[in-house]
């Protein structure tokens, strides 16, 4: 290996199964090992990864400073990204070196290291504040998830309490914290995290928890006001296991920027019908009417995944990241097309079954599960609006966004 030659090995379940090597003039290759091409029984790494045929895609391009979608989209966008780029000394665009100094705590099954045991990247600026690399190590580890809101894992103890682990690896919760920006989205998203499981929707254990109750915070989130919102992993087991899990934009290999256009609802649908059960389609159509009747306008790719409990089967993933958005943001469009309008004002029964014709799903089964999503809905808002920890406003926002919906009017 030549010195302008690094390489990551990629584990999927404790197990080799590939490696990133970056190239001298900052391009990144993945390339899956020979064992794992020829394991008829390998577990699934992501559906991105097999062709029309159902076969295994070994031939994979190089990518300038960024790595392949599948993986990058395993990275935190945003202002966390610049956080972390900042303590880890990485220009944030270096994909590669994110993976080498984030991968031991990604979403799923996946950890990445470097294959000679260097914790962190040789080019990177991790003594510019004269501390020691072990101690620059655990700033830079203490933030690890995707996504682009500041939170960490965390471990609970017997008594409740949380505490994110020093190094940022290990913990089976997710901690949230409070927004600078936008009012009580700790509270906004546990409201209806709680009713959406009202609603029959598959949901993780969620708290609101006080920052006071977290231990190993860094510096200034003392600052912040309100709750922290604790969400359970559910890519983690409860003997520490990870379960392998991918989200829809790297199922359909696009990078994080383009999770809002570069595919609809339908596309989502038209995966859940060949890959997953009549239980996951139902469950689907029960999410998206939730969230047109929430006001979620944030339901991108990165907020659907798939699950692989067996480690070869896809099933739709618990829901995560619930929140009326339009609390906060007037926007009558979700976060994707539906089938032919974005429009959450014009998501009619006759929409959705538009789409199941065209994700070939069973159009009974579909509109018999929207019907009964809205029945419930109505029942369970009515009797619980008024107990939720939300805002006055955010209740009147979301009162008047149900009056203008047609899909909540048809099952009536």
């Amino acid at each position: 290996m030549t010195p302008d030659v690094t390489v990551l090995e990629v584990l999927l379940h404790g197990e080799p199964v590939g490696t990133l090597t970056r190239l001298p003039d900052d391009r990144s290759i993945f390339a899956f090992n020979e064992g794992y091409i020829q394991d008829a029984g390998r577990p699934i790494l992501s559906l991105s990864v097999k062709d029309s045929f159902g076969e295994l895609i070994t031939d994979f391009r190089a990518y300038k400073m960024r790595v392949l979608p599948f993986f990058s989209n395993m990275l935190p966008e945003g202002q966390l990204r610049e956080y972390l780029s900042d303590r880890a000394g990485v220009n944030p665009e270096r994909e590669f070196f994110l993976l080498w100094v984030l991968g031991q705590d990604l979403p799923g099954a996946v950890t990445i290291r470097p294959v000679d045991g260097d914790s962190l990247p040789p080019d990177a600026d991790h003594h510019n504040d004269q501390e020691r690399p072990d101690a620059m190590e655990e700033k830079i580890l203490r933030f690890s998830l995707a996504g682009v809101q500041l939170k960490f894992s965390a471990v609970m103890d017997a008594t409740g309490g949380l505490t994110i682990p020093a190094r940022g690896v290990g913990g089976s919760w997710i901690v949230k914290l409070p927004s600078t920006k936008f009012e009580s989205v700790p509270e906004n998203e546990f409201a209806m995290m709680t009713i959406a499981c009202m609603v029959g929707i598959e949901v993780p254990d969620t708290r609101l928890v006080p920052l006071s109750s977290i231990s190993r915070l860094p510096e200034g989130v003392e600052n912040l006001k309100g709750s922290a919102l604790a969400v359970q992993r559910f890519d983690r087991a409860g003997d520490e296991r990870s379960i392998h899990i991918e989200d829809f934009a790297q199922v359909f290999g696009v990078y994080p920027r383009e999770k809002y256009g570069k595919a609809s609802y339908r596309n989502i649908a038209e995966v859940l019908a060949i890959e997953t059960s009549d239980e996951d389609v139902a469950e689907f159509v029960r999410r998206l009417v939730f969230n047109t009747l929430i006001g979620n306008a944030d339901m991108h790719l990165k907020n659907w995944s798939l699950i692989y409990r067996d480690r070869r089967n896809a099933a739709l993933a618990p829901a995560y990241d619930l929140v009326s958005t339009i609390a906060y943001i007037k926007d009558d469009n979700a976060g994707l097309k539906y089938a032919r309008t974005r429009r959450m004002d014009e998501f009619t029964e006759e929409e959705l079954v538009y789409l199941a014709a065209k994700a070939r799903l069973p159009e009974k089964l579909v509109v018999d599960t929207a019907r009964e999503t809205v029945t419930r809905f109505h029942e369970i808002w009515a009797a619980e609006r008024k107990n939720l920890e939300l805002p006055i406003h955010t209740v009147d926002t979301i009162d008047k966004h149900i009056k203008r919906l047609p899909i909540a009017k048809q099952a009536n």
